[in-house]
């Protein structure tokens, strides 16, 4: 899924004002996957689920991080997230589904958070980059 230089930009240009609220965005975005989607809750067995807890604001936050690190390399997602995708499809066995399931969740959270910088053209460019994130982390499924 290739992005156009206009949107390349649309992602750059709020990522810039995500990249200021990493872990409030990442853990609200978790939250709303646990409470929309509550069979998301069984890959973290392991974790204090509660609203803003630790483990939530660190996952959170690596989460977003990864996106950051897609969007450093907008041009390169595929090679800068290739570990995470091979720890996701081979150790985490994390159904692909989910990958969407979370980019919705982000996508309400950002719109939330900027709803005058979120257009409609703003909106479709995000959801075609974290479509494109979900596709390379689920690729080593096939």
């Amino acid at each position: 899924m290739t992005l156009t230089q206009a949107e390349k930009a649309a992602v750059t240009t709020i990522w810039a004002k995500v990249a200021t609220q990493i872990e409030a965005i990442g853990v609200e975005s978790l939250e709303r996957l646990f409470a929309s989607y509550p069979q998301t809750k069984t890959y973290f067995p392991h974790f204090d689920l509660s609203q803003g807890s630790v483990q939530l604001r660190g996952h959170g936050s690596k989460v977003l991080n990864a996106i950051g690190e897609a969007v450093k390399n907008i041009d390169d997602i595929r090679g800068a997230l290739a570990k995470l995708s091979e720890l996701h499809a081979y150790i985490l066995r994390v159904d692909p589904v989910n990958f969407k399931l979370l980019s919705h969740c982000i996508l309400c959270s950002v719109a939330a958070r900027y709803p005058n910088d979120f257009t409609p053209e703003v909106h479709a460019a995000w959801d075609k980059f974290l479509a494109g994130i979900s596709s390379v982390l689920t690729e080593k499924y096939r």
